[in-house]
């Protein structure tokens, strides 16, 4: 074989180590792709389910209070005709604000037997309490005054000791404690708020509020239409008034 023919078989043969080099190279690295991306699916299945069980755990089963109306969802308190739905939660200022300004006028609509007044605890202000769940908390224990058949009473103290937004909110020995000031003192008062019974409910409360289409506390709700103020405000306490006379006829 002629130097030139030795010197052409020799590059041919470097070419063939080289394509065989690559095509071992690739397969090593699509394989090694593949086991990559097999154990970030299996941990993040591992992790879904972890996070899974600890939401669970966290959440706790689903129980929903005898005493509450509207599918399960508010605490109704009067027997008059017209219906109007309040979605609250205990730790929005806004919400204390319309219990300070209007809180009186419908209590005296109750007295009167005019409405019949539903109270829906939301919990869309978790974020605010710095990780204790507030919200939650406080509209479980709420369920569970209503329960003992002091859910009025109970709502009325909540919001004269409301903590600030963005605090840790009230601990649950100081609920226990408020709660014994407006006569709620049995053990099971106590028990539930400790174990949280409700809190999934408040947890089911908040969905069926978002699915209802409502995004904001205070909600007010007169015989199935919202009530706001101008430029989807605060209603006043006149528009309020103005509002139940007209239903009332």
């Amino acid at each position: 074989m002629s130097k030139g023919s030795r010197d052409r078989a020799d590059k041919a043969r470097r070419i063939v180590e080289q394509q065989k080099a690559a095509e071992k190279r690739r397969k090593v690295t699509l394989w090694t792709s593949v086991a990559v991306v097999a154990v970030l699916i299996i941990a993040g299945l591992i992790g879904y389910t972890t996070l899974s069980k600890q939401d669970s755990a966290s959440t706790g089963a689903l129980v929903t209070p005898s005493a509450a109306a509207d599918e399960g969802t508010a605490f109704a308190v009067g027997t008059g005709p017209i219906t109007v739905d309040i979605y609250e939660d205990f730790m929005c200022p806004i919400c204390n604000r319309f219990e300070q300004q209007s809180g009186a006028t419908l209590k005296s609509y109750l007295t009167s037997n005019k409405i019949t007044l539903r109270y829906h605890p939301v919990s869309i202000l978790d974020g605010a309490s710095n990780g204790t769940k507030y919200s939650t908390r406080a509209a479980g224990a709420s369920a569970a005054a209503a329960e003992d058949g002091k859910f009025t009473e109970f709502h009325d103290v909540l919001y004269a000791n409301q903590p600030e937004e963005n605090s840790d909110g009230l601990s649950n020995a100081k609920i226990i404690e408020l709660a014994k000031s407006v006569g709620l003192t049995s053990d099971n008062f106590a028990n539930a708020v400790n174990s949280g019974t409700y809190e999934a409910w408040a947890t089911k409360v908040t969905e069926t509020f978002a699915s209802r289409g409502y995004t904001g506390t205070p909600t007010i709700v007169i015989n199935g239409k919202q009530l706001v103020g101008p430029g989807d405000t605060l209603p006043t306490d006149a528009l309020l008034t103005q509002t139940l006379d007209k239903a009332a006829g």
